[in-house]
């Protein structure tokens, strides 16, 4: 983010540079040199047989002066200098502003011809016509409070309690309309090696991920969800390609990431679309 408001600042400040010069160009922003090295700053000026006329910024009157004083070479070549200098700031700024509106080409990893993945980390989806960047959303853990104050007052352990891992919303944000997508997970700490995909079940206003089941006293927690069989495969440093072992069903799915055996509440989530026409 620092990056991009520097960027910002600087354009701006360099356009605006380049206004004041070209305005100082067309109003008052001559250096008429005189032999001795000093100059006068002038709007224009006119030679006039043996003396020349200027217009004076300093003091904002036409004043004259012999021409013997004028030194014209010294002048002219400080014109072309200050055009040469504002030529450079505004190409550079126009530069700068293509830089900042225009979206670099992808020269990461191809994942079809012409077709490439961004060179940043992240999770992207190739639904073999674009890539498609999966954004995080945060799961939350409800639990069943009645059921867990019964558990705890039952002498003997015979009860589970149960919890449930919901994304909020009926529907991801990123559709994706094939149903059999390619998943490329780019990251230096091989996180595509622990993603594992699920069918979430949605409702109205949430996304059951999974249930967690917690008999009392007994064992480890259970977490029960539908995850779907992916065919894993690291095709460049750092970079893993996850594909579906067969065409997803149009619903709701997630990315998440296992962490000895349990799921990181930090999930990519998306929906499968029927394709159009069908």
């Amino acid at each position: 983010m620092a990056f991009r408001t520097s960027r910002h600042v600087q354009v701006w400040l360099v356009l605006l540079l380049g206004l004041m010069w070209a305005s100082a160009d067309a109003w008052a922003s001559i250096k008429l040199f005189m032999k001795d090295g000093n100059y006068q700053l002038v709007s224009s000026y006119e030679v006039r047989g043996d003396r020349v006329r200027y217009y004076s910024v300093e003091r904002s009157a036409w004043e004259e002066m012999p021409t013997s004083l004028v030194d014209f070479e010294a002048t002219q070549r400080a014109q072309e200098e200050e055009k040469a200098s504002q030529k450079k700031v505004l190409e550079e700024a126009r530069e700068l502003e293509q830089r900042r509106f225009e979206k670099p080409p992808d020269s990461g990893f191809e994942v079809a011809p012409g077709i490439r993945l961004p060179q940043e980390e992240g999770v992207y989806a190739f639904d073999g016509l674009r890539v498609i960047r999966l954004i995080q959303s945060s799961a939350e853990v409800i639990t069943d409070k009645k059921r867990a104050a019964l558990v705890l007052a039952m002498p003997i352990p015979v009860l589970k309690s149960r919890s449930w891992v919901v994304l909020p919303g009926a529907k991801a944000a990123v559709r994706i309309q094939q149903t059999a997508p390619a998943f490329y997970i780019q990251s230096a700490d091989g996180l595509g090696a622990k993603l594992e995909l699920i069918r979430v079940k949605p409702s109205k206003e949430a996304r059951l991920v999974e249930k967690v089941e917690v008999r009392a006293g007994l064992g480890k927690p259970a977490e029960l969800r539908a995850a779907v069989p992916l065919e894993r495969a690291q095709v460049a440093p750092g970079l893993h390609k996850l594909q579906p072992t067969q065409a997803l069903e149009p619903g709701e799915y997630a990315l998440g990431e296992l962490v000895q055996q349990k799921l990181n509440l930090e999930l990519w989530d998306f929906g499968v679309d029927k394709p159009a026409g069908k």
